[in-house]
């Protein structure tokens, strides 16, 4: 029948790493008895001859133990390294992804920037340049200063013109008042003749 899992592992924990170095320490031992107990030099070498192998068996287990050991140090040795190097590359990637951060975020500004002044560009291109527009405000100031000369010389018409009305609205009233006293004097001297008349009739 087959060990239960529960011998196995006992086995495994008094083995070792499984390589039956347990058993051949206590066949060993059992050599070295018989060794001891041995009646004839025949069978005494026959247990020596046992104890030798079991010292070689035992011998090459050590130095393969050794092996395993020392490659097991330089496996966790390469994997430090290892682990040290990806250590550093994620410390470089974190750095890197910083740095991509800042440059996104650089080129985001530059971008608002540029469309502000792609914006003001085009507000700029809606109006004239400073030369036009100068000459445009030196037009304005002789218009402005032609029209202020046309503003004095209507302003003087008007007052002549307010003069020669006043004069005109006198010799008027003087016109009115001459012909009022020709009808006054006409109707006077009516009266005279048409009472003349009357008393010649008498």
């Amino acid at each position: 029948s087959f060990p239960s899992d529960e011998v196995i592992r006992k086995r495994l924990l008094i083995d070792g790493d499984g390589a039956g170095d347990d058993r051949r320490i206590n066949l060993l031992v059992k050599s070295f008895i018989k060794w001891c107990n041995s009646g004839s030099q025949e069978e005494g070498y026959l247990q020596y001859q046992r104890m030798l192998s079991t010292l070689s068996q035992c011998e090459f287990s050590m130095g393969k133990t050794l092996l395993v050991y020392d490659m097991n140090l330089r496996e966790m040795e390469n994997y430090e390294k290892i682990y040290k190097d990806i250590e550093n590359s994620i410390a470089a990637a974190h750095e890197k992804i910083s740095e991509c951060k800042k440059q996104i975020l650089q080129a985001k500004r530059i971008r608002k920037n540029r469309q502000e002044y792609d914006a003001l560009a085009k507000v700029i291109q809606h109006h004239p340049d400073r030369h036009e527009t100068l000459k445009q405000l030196e037009a304005l100031g002789k218009e402005l200063q032609n029209l202020s000369h046309i503003k004095e010389n209507v302003e003087d018409k008007l007052e002549l013109r307010r003069k020669q009305f006043h004069v005109l609205l006198s010799t008027i009233h003087e016109l009115q008042q001459t012909l009022e006293n020709d009808e006054k004097l006409s109707e006077a001297e009516e009266s005279q003749e048409t009472q003349m008349e009357a008393e010649a009739k008498q």
